[in-house]
């Protein structure tokens, strides 16, 4: 048997390519729902005055907000929604999210309490504790 004289030696490397691709996609991915979230707190709405409350916090916590407008439409993700499928996404939301998660209603000022009791309901039928309204301060009222 004849002993090869020379060997050839071949570096082991790996292709970056689709990780990059795929590390784009997911920055893309990223800006594209940071945006939405923040056009979804954005919708303007006049919202009720209060005399209390607490400002408003950004943290890592899970949120959905919940808008509803002055024909008492529901809105989440700035696409409208039954009560019904408000509830079903409220429990995908806590089986991805755990119990921690806060809904926030951005209700119109002259919507009566009967177009956001649905929600409330919602939200209890889930077990969501933590809800909150979106007001504006007296001083800070907006048309």
């Amino acid at each position: 048997m004849r002993v090869p004289s020379r060997v050839l030696s071949r570096q082991i490397g790996f292709n970056m390519t689709p990780m990059i691709d795929v590390v784009f996609q997911l920055i893309i991915f990223f800006l594209l729902s940071s945006h939405l979230a923040k056009q979804e707190t954005q919708l303007p709405l006049p919202l009720p005055e209060a005399t209390s409350g607490r400002d408003l916090q950004l943290d890592d916590r899970a949120r959905v907000t919940v808008n509803v407008l002055a024909d008492g439409a529901l809105l989440v993700a700035n696409r409208p929604i039954s009560a019904d499928e408000l509830a079903r996404r409220l429990r995908e939301r806590i089986e991805q999210h755990g119990t921690d998660l806060e809904v926030r209603i951005r209700a119109d000022r002259t919507v009566p309490y009967a177009a956001c009791e649905p929600v409330m309901l919602s939200c209890a039928r889930a077990g969501i504790w933590n809800v909150s309204y979106a007001v504006y301060r007296r001083e800070e009222t907006r048309p």
